[in-house]
């Protein structure tokens, strides 16, 4: 029997301001409401996460992970959030398998929690915080190629009605996100998100030219003004790597005032 699953590329925003009220980030906020609404309550959730990054892919295998506060400078109540969902070691041991393999070397942690990039979105989505969550780290070489098979091996997975989660930023230039007004800014920023729209949307491109496209990002306009350093970006490329076809969805949103893109690929979506 076929399993099924849904993908989504998400940008997760600035931190906890998604949560505070940060009308910068109201676009976002109802992007992620809609996605979760579209689509049956998932069994899991694997989510590959920007702010994690090892030597070789890990895998959370704690059972009651703790929460990961990793930003600085913000109110009290950012470091009150809770989300106190369970970790899944049955999953994890999955993902593990997958990996292997592929023949990609990885690694389980069991004392590691989740970090912003996972439970601030996952709040948004599904405030519940009943559904059972495994994070995945991103390699911090991150090297493309190995991001893509960290998602063809994710195909192997057996596990009916898994959502798997990219956790990123489609444009994550800290000093730009400051400099509101620029047009010179804004153009390179759109250019930018034209050319991953495009990259990632377009049905016509047939799948040979999406990979390539994908492996050579940087030559994307004004790509390494966008991202000064790739790892915001590498969760799209696991996604891709797993669904391996033009995304079914695309939403096109501003956040910190800058223009931003998810994507999502459905295999058991409320819609149809």
């Amino acid at each position: 029997m076929k399993t099924k699953r849904n993908v989504f590329f998400i940008s997760h925003g600035g931190g906890p301001m998604p949560l505070l009220g940060d009308p910068s980030h109201t676009e976002m906020v109802n992007a992620l409401e809609k996605l979760a609404k579209n689509i049956e309550k998932p069994s899991a959730i694997l989510l590959i996460s920007a702010h994690w990054e090892e030597a070789v892919p890990t895998i959370t295998s704690s059972e009651i992970p703790e929460l990961i506060y990793d930003y600085y400078g913000f109110p009290e109540a950012a470091y009150n959030i809770q989300y106190p969902c369970v970790g899944s070691p049955k999953l994890a041991s999955e993902v593990a398998t997958a990996l292997a393999q592929a023949g990609i070397e990885h690694q389980l942690d069991a004392q590691r929690g989740f970090d912003h990039g996972m439970f601030i979105p996952l709040k948004i989505m599904f405030p519940e915080a009943d559904i059972p969550c495994v994070q995945l780290s991103l390699a911090k070489s991150l090297e493309p190629n190995l991001h893509l098979n960290i998602g063809k091996a994710l195909q192997s997975l057996a596990y009916d009605n898994l959502l798997v989660i990219g956790s990123g930023f489609s444009f994550h230039n800290m000093r730009a996100f400051f400099s509101q007004g620029d047009r010179e800014v804004d153009e390179k920023n759109l250019a930018f998100e034209t050319w991953l729209r495009d990259t990632v949307s377009n049905k016509t491109l047939d799948e040979s030219m999406r990979v390539s496209r994908l492996l050579d990002w940087e030559s994307a306009p004004h790509a390494r003004f966008c991202h000064p350093r790739e790892e915001h970006l590498m969760p799209l490329h696991v996604c891709y790597g797993l669904a391996d076809s033009a995304a079914d969805e695309q939403l096109d949103v501003k956040i910190l005032n800058r223009y931003s893109t998810m994507f999502a690929w459905f295999e058991n979506s409320l819609l149809n």
